[in-house]
């Protein structure tokens, strides 16, 4: 098992809080995975290709990503006159 770390429970807003310590190596904004167990709590970092495409995601088990050989777009040259852009001519 590795390092030990004592913390606080504080009151934030209508919510409690827990500070994490700085040496867990976290990232601000971080998000991580709360489990109570049957004698405590476990709190593990979620893995970044995880959290691709948000919560819902996981609803749609027959959703699939496309293989980069499928994501082919087509050219195409754009015309940038902002005159032709303006509503009001």
């Amino acid at each position: 098992m590795g390092e030990e770390y004592r913390a606080r429970i504080f009151k934030s807003g209508n919510s409690l809080a827990l500070r994490l310590p700085k040496a867990l190596g976290l990232k601000e904004g971080a998000e991580v995975v709360l489990r109570e167990e049957r004698r405590g709590f476990s709190v593990e970092p979620v893995d970044s290709e995880e959290t691709i495409g948000g919560d819902w995601i996981g609803a749609l088990p027959w959703l699939k990503p496309i293989p980069p050989e499928d994501r082919e777009l087509e050219t195409r040259e754009l015309d940038w006159d902002m005159r032709k852009l303006r509503r009001d001519d």
